[in-house]
């Protein structure tokens, strides 16, 4: 949730003109469902579900870190915050990805038992 917070807080640097509102719309849209997957995936009702619901949040956080980075590179903000995000997404896809594969592994096994 944090990180969806500190992401909207970045977007308000953004600049008014383009790409900067598509940008932060972009960002907005795949920080925030980072958040709420996540929060969904705990509540998950199967084994399946949270099985989703991780591979989304691993999909959402990698879109994340691709705007913060287009962000950087296009030179649309000079935020000390930015590295910071950067490698925090970067960190929040990883962690993720792992975890969605390490789901999806016991998703087959138990389908095999």
């Amino acid at each position: 949730m944090q990180f969806a917070v500190d992401v909207c807080e970045l977007i308000k640097l953004l600049p008014a003109w383009e790409p900067g509102p598509t940008v932060g719309h972009q960002l907005a849209k795949s920080s925030t469902s980072v958040a709420m997957n996540y929060r969904s995936s705990r509540r998950a009702r199967s084994h399946a579900e949270f099985t989703a619901r991780t591979g989304i949040v691993a999909d959402e956080s990698d879109e994340s870190l691709a705007w913060l980075e287009f962000s950087q590179r296009a030179k649309l903000l000079d935020a000390p915050e930015l590295l910071r995000l950067l490698q925090e997404a970067l960190e929040l896809r990883n962690i993720f990805s792992a975890s969605a594969g390490t789901a999806r592994h016991r998703q087959r096994t138990e389908f095999r038992r």
